[in-house]
């Protein structure tokens, strides 16, 4: 676990050994998003990695959006 300081204009640093094990590279964006009260830094996933998420889940009818039909 890794500390860091909140600056003036609400910035951190994210740590060198951080970065390097996640492979985040200058002008990459992140995620950021607050979850049980915690703040979570996460890069978008690739279309690759999302394929066949959802596979397996039983979806009803009423779960489908009709009203965005052309």
């Amino acid at each position: 676990m890794e500390k860091v300081k909140v600056s003036p204009k609400f910035q951190v640093v994210i740590p060198k050994r951080i970065r390097e094990l996640l492979k985040i590279k200058p002008g990459q964006e992140l995620f950021v998003y607050a979850r049980d009260g915690k703040l979570h830094l996460e890069p978008p996933r690739s279309i690759k990695e999302l394929r066949g998420m959802a596979k397996g889940m039983k979806w009803r009818d009423e779960d489908r959006d009709h009203t965005d039909r052309f």
